[in-house]
């Protein structure tokens, strides 16, 4: 078997196997609920939830390389496409599943590629805040999409805002039965959890509503129900060639949702490493995703990622490969061949509250308490991103997300900190002033510290921090000293601005030096651009202190410098 085919496999040992089918029963008995929903929530047939399940689970153990990432339908990108495609689900069905399928085989090309290229870098580009931000908005698309079926009225139409004013007039509409079955699935759901990850809530909050339904015939007051599965497996065919403005639709969603996909699936990735000792290959986990879509697409299924906590499940269970994940598949075929006609009493109630319960955990609060008393004004990230998600077109919101978390890093870039040092009383240190007390200057001496990167974005930025520092130092500055362990790379055009910068300080006869210039790639580029000539060569020192006795006044240097 080739390494990278089945990589969980290598080394199996069969004293693991109980282990893995343990995991796979409970996996299976918090996934088959899930998948059911989130099909819902897709806007496809019931049974898709299944196929995307086995799709995803089968590719991933064959082509990923974690051992316990479970990879399915998941409710984080659901909402997404089918918010971006819900006017074909209301005017052409059939159309909308397949732009749905082909959908799903454009993702998975995108995490396929990225994870050949090795492009793990890219699931950094999002800032906590801005996904905290736009899960939250996700979070109010699902419970106000999923209210309707929870009261029992109908869905209304339009923009989120509309259709959350139509719930509130319809509300003397609602079903009590409807009501009570979505309420008590959900309310399992939440006591189980609290309790313990491994109680599989949803199941149980099924099975009872399922029993409801059968001795009550809620059927018969008014509560919608699931219906039967298909007794059948699905057959693989390729989804059809869109047409150029299909493409136009398809190509930025699926950029998003695969974005979405590769932040989740690093974070499962960092957070259940396949060995503690070392970090998990990632890429190839992007690859193993990537596959899975590909084949859910080939099935008639949906796009899919990886699931947080049913990866839980499968790591706090015991599970030591990926034939827990292939277990719970065999499971779920089994109850498709066997048992689907009991999905004719599981009420879409109790789906919608299985829906908000998920809605819920990806509403994290407590991340956003955190964010409020540690990163000051990022919290304003997670609320303008959550505001971009509820406000705008989903798929919209989302790509202004994305931008939204550029632009921060961007800014943070272009507006570095910047500071004038002091030096650290009886020692030869230089600090922060703010950090250290009674941190002492040095007389006619400036001693400048830029924390980013000098490059094109900053570097005018901090030519005039520099120039300030300078203009308000009395006695009048005759060294400046630029402390630069916090750059790490300069460009061109930064090294030409701050090389004017010098030349004009040194017309004042202000003498310049650098130090601290640690890294190497800086110092490369440095020389290359011509800042260290700029500066001279016999200006660059190791440490602030020996600039500082070298060239600062009273030294030597100052003194044949000075004018008879």
């Amino acid at each position: 078997m080739p390494r990278w085919f089945f990589a969980s496999l290598h080394g199996y040992r069969m004293r693991w196997l109980t282990s893995d089918l343990v995991a796979g029963l409970m996996l299976a008995a918090v996934a088959i609920p899930g998948q059911l929903a989130t099909a819902r929530l897709a806007g496809m047939p019931p049974e898709t939830g299944l196929y995307a399940f086995a799709a995803g689970s089968l590719a991933f153990a064959a082509f990923g390389a974690n051992r316990f990432m479970s990879v399915q339908a998941d409710s984080t990108i659901a909402p997404i496409f089918a918010g971006a495609l819900a006017s074909l689900a209301v005017t052409s069905p059939a159309h909308y599943a397949e732009q749905i399928t082909l959908l799903a085989f454009m993702v998975g090309l995108i995490l396929v590629v990225v994870g050949l290229f090795r492009a793990g870098w890219l699931a950094t580009l999002l800032s906590i805040p801005v996904t905290v931000g736009f899960l939250a908005g996700i979070s109010i698309h699902i419970i106000i999409g999923e209210l309707p079926t929870l009261l029992g009225i109908p869905e209304g139409q339009g923009h989120i805002l509309l259709r959350l004013v139509h719930i509130v007039g319809q509300l003397g509409q609602t079903n009590v039965y409807a009501l009570a079955i979505g309420l008590g699935v959900l309310s399992a759901t939440l006591v189980t959890a609290r309790i313990s990850a491994h109680i599989p809530g949803a199941l149980i909050g099924l099975v009872g509503a399922g029993l409801a339904v059968a001795v009550f015939h809620l059927d018969a007051r008014g509560v919608e129900m699931l219906g039967a599965l298909p007794a059948r497996l699905p057959m693989l065919a390729l989804p059809g060639l869109p047409d150029i403005e299909e493409l136009g639709r398809l190509v930025p969603l699926a950029l998003v949702i695969a974005m979405v996909c590769i932040m989740q699936t690093a974070a499962v990735a960092g957070t259940f490493p396949s060995d503690d000792d070392k970090p998990d290959n990632v890429s190839r986990d992007f690859t193993g995703v990537g596959a899975g879509s590909i084949l859910a697409g080939l099935v008639g299924a949906f796009p899919v990622d990886s699931s947080p906590p049913s990866t839980a499940i499968v790591h706090d269970s015991g599970g030591r490969s990926q034939i827990a994940s292939l277990t719970a598949v065999a499971l779920m075929i089994a109850l498709m061949v066997l048992a689907s006609g009991l999905t004719a009493y599981v009420a879409q109630a109790a789906l919608a509250g299985i829906l908000i319960y998920i809605a819920l955990r990806i509403f994290r609060l407590g991340e956003m308490i955190r964010i409020w008393r540690r990163g000051g004004l990022e919290i304003l990230l997670v609320a303008a991103s959550a505001a971009l998600v509820i406000v705008m077109p989903i798929e919209t919101g989302m790509l202004l997300a994305i931008v939204l978390s550029f632009m921060h890093s961007l800014y943070i870039v272009a507006r570095p900190y910047c500071v004038e040092l002091a030096r650290v009383p009886g020692s030869t240190v230089w600090w922060p002033p703010g950090l250290v007390e009674h941190g002492e200057f040095e007389p006619g001496v400036v001693v400048f510290a830029p924390a980013a990167p000098l490059n094109f974005s900053n570097a005018e930025h901090i030519r005039t921090n520099i120039e300030a520092a300078v203009a308000a130092k009395r006695p009048p500055v005759m060294l400046l000293v630029i402390e630069a362990s916090g750059i790490i790379d300069i460009d061109y055009t930064g090294s030409k601005i701050l090389q004017q910068a010098f030349a004009d300080l040194k017309a004042k006869g202000i003498v310049v030096a650098i130090a601290r210039l640690s890294e190497k790639r800086a110092r490369d580029e440095a020389d290359r651009s011509g800042l260290i000539e700029a500066i001279g060569a016999d200006h660059v020192f190791l440490s602030v202190e020996d600039a500082v006795r070298k060239l600062g006044p009273g030294s030597r240097a100052a003194a044949e410098q000075s004018p008879p």
